[in-house]
């Protein structure tokens, strides 16, 4: 890694996470952290910002050893998204490079999923989710002529837990467990 930017991250929030913190603080000291780390775009190493032509990319960027938390650069190649899918953990996205739309849905009486809130995150916001309030969205590249990248910070190792897309118009669920494009992180 460049001059160290991501150990540092990771060992602040390490520190942070240690302290068996609510998710609250989570979202004030830990965003606070995601947020200092995306400030400026120079440390991601090239192996880790490459797309995938027919659909993004999940990188392993750090796993903790005890699953508390995982760091993940996500890119997206042009116009490309994600189902409908929830987490279960709570997660932290901030945006490093392009820009994406994330759209949170909401389970309707008969089943289905609504489009609600539609977030367009730029360079250096940091966006949440939790599965206590809004954990189900889609999230796309805003561009359909570039690349964009974003950091994501999950409350487990993200690659290893079963999560579910959902069919927005019929409600139907399908489990899935995302693993990583990549077999080994970077060296911190």
């Amino acid at each position: 890694m460049t001059d160290g930017k991501l150990l540092s991250f990771v060992q602040k929030l390490t520190h942070l996470i240690e302290q068996n913190p609510s998710e609250e603080i989570i979202f004030v000291e830990g965003k606070a952290l995601l947020e200092n780390l995306i400030s400026v775009d120079d440390w991601l190493p090239e192996e880790f910002t490459k797309p995938h032509p027919q659909h993004y990319q999940q990188y392993l960027l750090y796993a903790d050893p005890l699953d508390r938390f995982s760091v993940v650069s996500f890119v997206w190649g042009p116009g490309q998204t994600t189902p409908v899918h929830n987490h279960t953990v709570w997660g932290m996205v901030g945006q490093l490079r392009g820009e994406e739309k994330g759209t949170h849905y909401h389970q309707q009486p008969d089943g289905s999923y609504q489009a609600g809130t539609i977030v367009i995150s730029s360079p250096g916001h940091v966006d949440t989710v939790s599965p206590s309030s809004h954990d189900i969205h889609e999230v796309a590249n805003n561009h359909n002529d570039q690349t964009s990248i974003s950091i994501h910070v999950y409350g487990a190792n993200i690659g290893k837990v079963e999560r579910t897309t959902y069919d927005p118009d019929t409600g139907l669920e399908k489990k899935f467990t995302s693993g990583y494009a990549n077999t080994v992180a970077p060296k911190l």
